[in-house]
């Protein structure tokens, strides 16, 4: 329970290079969608607030949006100083690629290990390519609990339950 109307987090995106972290944000706080493909070089934060309903109240959140950098020597170099303070993860995975899922055990585990047992919500970005997914919904609703606390699929490109994911992440934080 949240005892105050305002409330200010870090949500770190974290997944492999290229899943549409950059893009989920962009689409969330621009409304914005590019083909082009950006790497993320260390981190960029964003910032947009969203109301939640908990029980009791309804809350104020003030989103930082972490864009972590998507490659494994990244983390181990300067992960801690990023993850730090962190209050959520929304971890991305690409359904057209399986390793991306595979991998977001990873991703969270060393989050956690810096920030604490925070509130986890699984993107399974790039919905809008369904033919070429790798993996089914039934492979990720078996994966979600183990280390998340739900799971919301997301095109980026359509926008497709983009603000969906991230009220939900918000909901998720103002609950903890």
């Amino acid at each position: 329970m949240v005892d105050s109307q305002h409330l200010k987090s870090k949500i770190c995106l974290v997944g492999e290079a290229a899943v549409g972290k950059t893009s989920l944000v962009r689409r969330y706080v621009q409304d914005a969608f590019s083909e082009d493909y950006l790497m993320t070089l260390g981190t960029k934060v964003s910032k947009k607030v969203v109301q939640v309903a908990t029980p009791d109240l309804t809350v104020r959140v003030d989103m930082a949006i972490w864009d972590i950098m998507g490659q494994p020597g990244f983390l181990n170099l300067v992960g801690d100083a990023y993850f730090t303070g962190a209050h959520g993860i929304l971890a991305v995975a690409d359904f057209t690629r399986l390793a991306s899922l595979e991998r977001l055990q990873m991703w969270i585990r060393n989050v956690r290990q810096v920030a604490g047992t925070i509130p986890v919500l699984l993107a399974v970005n790039k919905c809008d390519r369904m033919r070429e997914a790798q993996f089914t919904l039934e492979e990720v609703e078996r994966l979600a609990p183990t280390y998340a606390t739900g799971y919301v699929t997301t095109s980026a490109k359509t926008g497709e339950n983009v603000e969906e994911a991230f009220r939900r992440m918000a909901s998720l934080v103002a609950m903890s």
